[in-house]
């Protein structure tokens, strides 16, 4: 296996035993499979294009470390009209909770921009005819305009601006190198990042106006029986959200975040 194929398996291909059948490596198809049998996806993708504009996805690119502390998404340059976000998830997740992060991530930093302009993959359900088609193509590789899609360092995707694409082929290791330094998402990582973008009520969607951001010192998180299943705060919003507002493991900005998301409970 070339370096490439194998920096793409370990970041964004579906992995491991039955899976591997749908993880093959190859440019020349078109578009890659990320998804595995069980509707499971490692890889979100997030485009502005039409027209590109670096500057607008870029407030995503230091948002999501800034506010999730998540590692650095890949950049890239689709070789047609954008540039995109490649994120990776160290374990698959289901495609309507992929879908609806990115989709948390729109409104969170590029609310304002046209949602045609916006690309994600996973998408939403909505249809073809009015949902904008899938950013998530193999990268590197030679598009239908002549030009070339490419995954960039950030110190030089400002220099892709205006033109999103390569005119020549870039190298294959020099690509390699560049996906090596990526590192992908942790699981906690990804399910704080759910909570706080999924409300548990109508009302944490609309919190009072004019109420003071504060840090609480520390919440109770409400008794309840054992039930040997690790998933139970994931699936309660609000007892998730009380417990990484109280870990000190966790980092101040998502126990920030977390307490804010809270503010309509208290």
């Amino acid at each position: 296996m070339d370096r490439l194929s194998a920096e793409w398996r370990r970041l964004y291909l579906p992995r491991g035993g039955a899976d591997a059948a749908v993880a093959a490596v190859d440019p020349t198809a078109g578009a890659p499979v990320l998804i595995d049998p069980k509707g499971r996806t490692r890889a979100l993708v997030l485009e502005v294009a039409a027209p590109p504009d670096w500057a607008r996805l870029s407030a995503v690119w230091q948002g999501v470390q800034a506010d999730l502390d998540w590692p650095a998404p890949a950049i890239a340059v689709s070789g047609t009209d954008g540039h995109q976000l490649w994120f990776s998830l160290a374990e698959a997740v289901p495609v309507a909770q992929a879908a609806a992060v990115l989709e948390g991530l729109r409104q969170r930093y590029l609310g304002d921009v046209a949602a045609a302009r916006v690309r994600a993959a996973p998408g939403s359900d909505a249809p073809a005819a009015t949902h904008p088609p899938s950013p998530a193509r193999w990268v590197p590789a030679l598009q239908a305009s002549g030009h070339w899609s490419a995954f960039v360092v950030a110190g030089l995707a400002p220099l892709f601006a205006d033109e999103p694409w390569l005119d020549t082929a870039p190298s294959l290791d020099a690509q390699a190198d560049l996906l090596s330094r990526q590192k992908s998402i942790a699981p906690a990582e990804f399910e704080t990042a759910l909570a706080l973008m999924l409300p548990a009520s109508p009302a944490a969607a609309h919190p009072p106006a004019a109420v003071p951001v504060r840090m609480p010192v520390s919440v109770p998180v409400p008794a309840a029986p054992p039930t040997g299943d690790a998933t139970d705060s994931a699936r309660d919003p609000r007892r998730f959200l009380l417990e990484v507002m109280n870990d000190p493991t966790v980092a101040l900005a998502l126990r920030i975040e977390a307490a804010k998301a809270l503010l309509p409970y208290t």
